[in-house]
């Protein structure tokens, strides 16, 4: 019957201020943020808070209620939807392994980013040697300046030579 809780537990809900207050511990730690860290990054977010509040949301007897202008700055501060931030943390997972997850997820949009600045540069500079046909050679010979070594001048050439790098 809906409502009825399972022999000798709770029924878990699927978004609560517990899973808030959980997940906020857990981003925090994962990030190697102190609760006074948190509350200055969520201040600049938007929403004044401070240590004590942070510490009491956290690990408070009651447990500090989190308003919704404190659940979307922390959205902000933590890069997370909502609903993530509502969704209780996945079990399985160690603060060391949500660490090396959260260095990979950074790399991967850092290299995501620099590809595309690589892109933007290599086309600009293909248009700039189809304006200027006798820069080419000009060209390959101050990626070889600048980058001091001939495969990879060759490879960024060869990138221009294409058109872009993807």
């Amino acid at each position: 019957m809906a409502g009825d809780k399972p022999e000798g537990g709770e029924v878990p809900l699927l978004y609560s201020e517990g899973n808030v207050a959980a997940r906020v511990a857990l981003e925090r730690e994962v990030r190697g943020w102190s609760t006074t860290e948190l509350a200055e990054r969520v201040t600049r977010a938007g929403v004044r808070m401070n240590q004590t509040a942070v510490w009491r949301i956290e690990n408070g007897t009651p447990r500090r209620r989190i308003n919704l202008d404190e659940a979307l700055a922390f959205t902000r501060v933590f890069e997370l939807p909502l609903e993530e931030l509502m969704s209780p943390p996945l079990e399985g997972l160690d603060i060391d392994s949500r660490r090396l997850v959260q260095e990979a997820v950074e790399a991967f949009y850092e290299t995501r980013d620099a590809r595309d600045r690589l892109h933007h540069a290599v086309v600009a500079i293909a248009n700039h040697v189809k304006a200027h046909p006798d820069s080419s050679r000009a060209i390959h010979e101050q990626c070889l300046r600048l980058m001091g070594d001939e495969r990879d001048a060759r490879i960024l050439t060869s990138d221009i030579e294409d058109g872009g790098h993807y």
